[in-house]
This record gives structure tokens, sequence and C-alpha cells, in this order.
């Protein structure tokens, strides 16, 4: 499967008519939290990790920070009755992933918005490697009770869906590491790390197997971690920047 990533960085031109969509409805539903590094960090992880910016620049955090700063600026006066529930986003019912708790009745007060929003990522069968979700197509029950949905792949059509197993190839997108929390990587953690080869460039699961700290300078962490991917047993020496933390 020749599913290669960017490996380069062009100038940043604007958020698209679909970005911008989603930013205004976080600045509504968002408190204090909107313009905090961390809450900036994942929206730019889901915007850049969307079919939508596929072929345009990368966004930096930063930008996005910088947006809802200006927005909030233009609107200080600006107050936001609560919203009335009406248009509460329902989790499609064509898909269900899980259907053990089915049954099981939500606290009272709580929204299911939230679940609407998150961004998962997919282990192909093909080659063991981790691509972005763009959506899931429809799920299916095997008879040996296995639960399954069929996946369509960021970037990519209809002829690279696949059928995956939910417990052992669905998850939360995983989070690219900051420079700030390369002392929180142990040795025996599971990350996700960028494979870089001379006919592909992709993610896969590892494991770190040691750890080489050095002093950080102005391009951030500079410590080498010693990994040993798990589809194949292969080791190698890699910078924090390669790596990201899985939700398994």
């Amino acid at each position: 499967m020749d599913r290669l990533r960017p490996r380069h960085r062009e100038a940043f031109s604007g958020f698209t008519n679909a970005e911008i969509e989603k930013l205004e409805m976080l600045l509504e539903k968002s408190g204090e939290e909107k313009c905090s590094k961390e809450f900036c960090r994942k929206i730019t992880i889901s915007f850049n990790r969307s079919a939508g910016r596929a072929g345009k620049p990368l966004i930096k955090w930063m930008e996005v920070q910088s947006w809802f700063e200006k927005r909030q600026q233009e609107q200080h006066k600006v107050t936001f009755a609560p919203d009335s529930g009406k248009n509460e986003p329902q989790i499609p019912a064509n898909c269900p992933i899980d259907k053990t708790n089915e049954n099981s009745q939500m606290p009272k007060g709580q929204k299911i918005s939230d679940l609407t929003e998150l961004e998962f990522e997919a282990k192909s069968s093909k080659d063991g490697a981790w691509y972005d979700v763009d959506n899931f197509l429809g799920h299916r029950f095997l008879d040996s009770g296995v639960a399954e949905v069929l996946v369509r792949f960021v970037g990519f059509g209809a002829e690279e869906d696949e059928w995956i197993d939910v417990k052992k190839g669905i998850r939360q997108r995983s989070v690219p590491l900051d420079s700030s929390e390369c002392d929180k990587v142990k040795v025996g953690d599971l990350v996700l790390c960028f494979q870089e080869r001379r006919d592909q460039a992709i993610y896969y699961d590892a494991h770190v197997i040691g750890i080489q700290r050095r002093m950080h300078d102005i391009r951030g962490c500079r410590c080498l971690f010693s990994i040993r991917y798990n589809h194949d047993n292969t080791e190698e020496k890699v910078r924090l920047r390669r790596l990201c933390w899985t939700s398994m």
C-alpha cells in the first residue's frame, strides 16, 4: 500500500471554510481553555490530519491560538445564551462501534457531542501501519462475534477501504510529542513512530527500549530514543519529533 506522508512544510496561507466553521463552533462551546496551548495543539493536529487539508500547508498551533484571540477581541462585548440542545449532534446510527454498553445510561446532564469530535486512526491489515480515519462507512459482526467497521482512510479512495477489527485496529488518533514532554517518555512505553525508508514513510507501533538524554537547545529536544518496531522487531534510534503518544 503506497501511502507516503508529507516531509516538507510550506508557508501557512489561511484556514479553509470547513476549518473556520469548526473554529467558530468551538469558540461558542469552549470555555477559557480555548486559548491554551494544549487545546490549540489538539485542534491543529485534527486539522492537519483532515482530508480537507490534503495538499495544503500545515498549520501551527500558534496560528489557531491567534485566531481565537483575535475573534475574542472582536466579540468581547457579545455573550452567548445557553444552547437549547435542539441542534445537539447525534452519534451516527449507521456505525455503532461498541454495542457492549448500548443499554447503559448516560449520567444526567452529560452531553455526547464530544464523542462526535473525536479523531481516529486505524491499523491497516495490508502493511500493519496506522493511518488516519476519514470516515466509518459501515459495521458488521462476524460469526465469531468480532465487531468490524469499514474504514475510509484520509487521502485515499474507495479502492483502499478496509474492514478493521474494532478492538485491535481502531483507536483515537495519536498525539505528536512536544519537546517539553520528552522527560515523560520512559523505557517500555508504547509509542507510534514515524518510520522513514527510501520507498515509504509511515507510522508503526513501537516500544521504547533505551533513552540517551541530552541537553536541549534552540532546536528543541536533542535526546535519542532507541525503539523496537512491533511489526518486524527491527530497531533504530530516533528523535522525539518522530514519536507520538498512543491511546492504547
